[in-house]
């Protein structure tokens, strides 16, 4: 099974769930939040690449001017679509390297990890956005093995392979991790700060 199809059978729900996770998944996930409480400022344009179900921008959605959610994963669109209340928050269908959007935004992020699961390293960051103010990336470290490992065993994807760049399960779930050096030779110049112990968040 690719990556593609572990989503299509509803990993991502199944994640979420505090019970599935091990204490330092769970913290990771607040500190995300903290993150975006901090730097997401009321009136900002802000796009969720890789956004699943909406969480983020719905949790923002009473800050934002727009906030626009993109996700290969048509079921996810769908469950964001459903849960949404406002005019101002939309969710588009669409690969990350190729998405239909021309307006322009403040901020561009693509949380959780999400890149770390995507096949184009390269391009898709340079496709964020057009031209927005900030790109953000949450990012595991090296650090997060031993409590993924834990984490995608309660999800029933026992870790089969591991390497210096990633973990691949039995279920056939790919999920890199990163070392600063790796992360600066993808992405180039950018702001790399620890996030939760077992992450990164980088800004370029």
């Amino acid at each position: 099974m690719s990556n593609d199809d572990v989503y299509a059978a509803g990993l991502l729900n199944r994640a979420l769930d505090p019970a599935t996770q091990p204490p330092e998944i769970q913290a990771f996930f607040r500190a995300e939040l903290d993150l975006l409480h901090e730097v997401i400022m009321e009136g900002m344009r802000v796009i969720d690449v890789g956004c699943g179900t909406g969480r983020h921008l719905l949790l923002l959605r009473d800050r934002l001017r727009i906030g626009v959610g993109v996700d290969y994963e048509h079921s996810y669109i769908a469950e964001a679509d459903r849960r949404v209340g406002r005019r101002h928050l939309h969710f588009i269908t669409a690969d990350a390297t190729a998405i239909p959007v021309l307006a322009a935004f403040d901020f561009a992020m693509c949380l959780t990890n999400t890149w770390g699961t995507m096949s184009d390293k390269t391009s898709v960051p340079r496709r964020l956005a057009p031209k927005p103010h900030t790109r953000l990336l949450s990012v595991y470290s090296e650090a997060s093995v031993p409590s993924r490992r834990e984490w995608y065993r309660r999800l029933g994807h026992t870790v089969l392979e591991e390497s210096h760049a990633c973990l691949v399960t039995e279920g056939g779930f790919r999920s890199e991790h990163f070392s600063e050096a790796r992360l600066r030779s993808l992405l180039g110049d950018c702001t790399i700060r620890p996030l939760a112990d077992i992450a990164y968040v980088v800004t370029f």
